[in-house]
Order: C-alpha cells, then sequence, then structure tokens
C-alpha cells in the first residue's frame, strides 16, 4: 500500500518500512489501527551523535574516533505525538517514558526497566512506560549484543533486538499489528519478523532509514540461507 508523504517504501511479507514523519503517517490512520506501539522517540537529552564516549577502565577507548556525527535529531516530540500515538494504537511501550511525564500524564503499574550494566559515563539503565497492568519487570542486558561489541552499531541510541525480542515474548501475540513511530537501527523489525507479527516502522532520516533497511533485509536473507 503507497503511503502519500513518504519518500521511500519496503515489505516484505510481514515488516513494512517508510522513509516518512510518523506525524504524516499517523494523521490519517483510523482509531486502534494498532494493536500496540512500541516505540523510543527522542529524549532531549544530547544523544543524537557528536560524542566521544569515555570508560574509567579504558581511557582511551573511544576517544580517538567519533563514531556517530552530530544530527540534531534529539528534540523531545510535541505533546500531540502522544495523543496521536494513544489513539491509533491500543497499547504502548514507551522508552524514556521518565522523560515524557507531563505528555504521557498516565499513571502505570507496569514499567519496563532496562539494566545496562554498560558503566562509563552513561545511564545504568533506561526506563519504558507501558500501558499495561502487570508487574514492573526488568530485562538485563547490554546494549552491545549481538553487535560485536558495539562495532556493527548504526545508529548512536541503538537498542539490542534481544531486547525487543524479549518485549514481544512479553507483551505481545504473532498475531498483533505493531507500530514504531522511530526506527532508528530497525532493530523491532528484525525482532518483529522473527516473532511473526505484521509490524510497520517510520523513520524521517534518509541515512538512518537505509541503512536500518540494509540491516533488516541482510537478517531475512541470512536465515533464508540456512
Amino acid at each position: 500500500m503507497e503511503i502519500i508523504g513518504a519518500k521511500q517504501e519496503y515489505h516484505s511479507d510481514n515488516i513494512h518500512l517508510y522513509q516518512i514523519d510518523c506525524m504524516d503517517y499517523m494523521k490519517d490512520l483510523p482509531d486502534n489501527a494498532f494493536d500496540l506501539a512500541i516505540v523510543d522517540p527522542p529524549y532531549g537529552i544530547g544523544e543524537d551523535g557528536g560524542k566521544r564516549r569515555i570508560k574509567k577502565d579504558r581511557p582511551n577507548s573511544y576517544t580517538n574516533k567519533l563514531k556517530y556525527a552530530k544530527k540534531n535529531w534529539d528534540i523531545k516530540p510535541p505533546s500531540n505525538y502522544f495523543k496521536e500515538l494513544f489513539r491509533v494504537s491500543r497499547n504502548q511501550i514507551i522508552w524514556g517514558g521518565n522523560f515524557f511525564v507531563e505528555e504521557i500524564s498516565k499513571n502505570s503499574n507496569c514499567w519496563i526497566i532496562w539494566d545496562k550494566n554498560i558503566g562509563g559515563d552513561q545511564a545504568d539503565g533506561e526506563l519504558a512506560w507501558t500501558s499495561f497492568k502487570m508487574a514492573i519487570r526488568i530485562f538485563k542486558g547490554h546494549p552491545f549484543i549481538g553487535t560485536n561489541g558495539g562495532k556493527k552499531r548504526i545508529h548512536p541510541t541503538q537498542k539490542p533486538i534481544a531486547l525487543y525480542k524479549w518485549l514481544l515474548k512479553n507483551y505481545a501475540t504473532p498475531d498483533m499489528k505493531i507500530i514504531d513511530t522511530h526506527g532508528g537501527s530497525m532493530s523491532s523489525m528484525i525482532a518483529c519478523h522473527d516473532f511473526g507479527c505484521d509490524a510497520v516502522c517510520c523513520e524521517i532520516d534518509k541515512e538512518y532509514y537505509n541503512t536500518g533497511k540494509q540491516r533488516v533485509i541482510n537478517h531475512m536473507n541470512q536465515l533464508k540461507l540456512f
């Protein structure tokens, strides 16, 4: 299905990728078009590249080369983004929920804690707000899981595929339709493909869209070899 406003599109059997502003994509959707939104919007904390990381045990490990160029995309989305997200999805998992307390303005019993165990100058973990009425759960895993020690990461805030697979296992079923409004590295789409659910991803940045799409395609092709 061609989406008006999309600069690029890619479709497999169950994965649909669009280079588009998520607000443009969501505006024409009917209410509850998706069963679940799993999203990682910008937190507004300056994590959009241009940083050299420092670790106390490896003081020179991140100082010689700037891995991610500054892109200036890490700006918190407007409050209307959350209104649209809640309108088009029945349930939500929102990473960085602690940065969007005023925008979300809904209580939740079920926060998700990602225990990163990374150290250095980064946070020990991240929080996700959810709409589910369940107990708080913790996922433990280093951000570089599956990326050869971080060498194969393509996005400065890339989350591991293992994290998204854990989310799907605990909060979704294969018959659900899922949306990710800020695709980035598209780890979510790889997890959704393996899980077997129908999923849509929006990514506005051309470079991230192309590298993320190729990452998804490479993963699919690798599975076909076995």
